[in-house]
């Protein structure tokens, strides 16, 4: 079945309105060509920091950089052509100040023409986030689980279990709400909170790992379509097993080659005949 034309791009205000209407569909994309394949399906795109351990095999999201997420950026916005793209500012680009997230955030929409930010935080960065939406800085807000502090939270490990969980996630998504973030993304967070959360605020909620009555969902476009052996986390549901039929087609590939059977003549250029 063919994807619905749009006439526009969406936009964050549009993400905003569909909390309550339908479903929000998004997906991340890092790439031009995998942004043509997603976009025509997709609300938004989100040209997220998880590239670091996608593309690049990081350990976690810390070490990715500014010039990272602006080249894929880039890349995504010229691929996509309907869906709303959002990129992630990276760790350390946005927490020493609200200053400080204004000048890169700028620097992201100016050199990629992305449509908004998302970065990770929750009472902390309230403050920030408002300073950003009023000077023109759209945000997607991330609480629950954040990759971004990995290190302080001892690992990916699910969020809510305990009260004092709850209550921090509670207040966290509410001060991201109140500061205008057009939505938030709700990762790694237990379903009954998540839920909750959704009938609350104002904001869209995305899950990931979260819960089926969020305004909308996202995973990882990679593992969605099962290009990793080794990696399935639970919130994870492959809608295709791409890694089988990479390595098969590789195999066969490696074998024609050792065989002289690939390239044949249909693949090679020939002498043009002079008349």
């Amino acid at each position: 079945m063919s994807a619905p034309l749009r006439q526009k791009r969406m936009t964050p205000s549009a993400i905003k309105a569909l909390k309550g209407q339908r479903p929000i569909v998004s997906l991340t994309s890092y790439t031009t060509p995998m942004a043509r394949l997603t976009d025509p399906h997709c609300d938004f795109l989100l040209v997220g920091d998880s590239l670091g351990m996608v593309l690049y095999g990081m350990e976690s999201t810390v070490s990715v950089t500014m010039d990272m997420m602006i080249a894929h950026g880039q890349a995504v916005m010229r691929g996509a052509k309907q869906a709303c793209v959002i990129v992630d500012l990276p760790f350390g680009a946005y927490q020493e100040s609200k200053e400080q997230a204004f000048r890169n955030a700028a620097r992201l929409l100016k050199e990629t023409g992305c449509d908004a930010v998302k970065l990770e935080g929750g009472e902390e960065m309230a403050e920030t986030v408002a300073f950003l939406i009023s000077r023109g800085v759209p945000v997607l807000g991330h609480v629950g689980l954040m990759p971004q502090q990995v290190n302080t939270n001892g690992g990916y490990r699910s969020q809510g279990h305990t009260q004092a969980e709850a209550d921090k996630i509670r207040r966290d998504a509410k001060a991201i709400s109140e500061a205008g973030a057009f939505a938030m993304v709700i990762e790694g967070t237990v379903e009954p909170l998540a839920r909750e959360i959704t009938a609350e605020v104002a904001t869209a909620t995305i899950g990931i790992g979260a819960s089926p009555a969020c305004d909308g969902q996202v995973l990882v476009v990679d593992d969605m379509l099962g290009i990793f052996n080794d990696f399935k986390p639970r919130f994870v549901k492959h809608f295709a097993s791409l890694a089988p039929l990479i390595s098969s087609a590789v195999e066969d590939y490696a074998n024609e080659v050792k065989a002289r059977r690939f390239p044949a003549e249909e693949h090679t250029f020939q002498p043009r005949v002079k008349k």
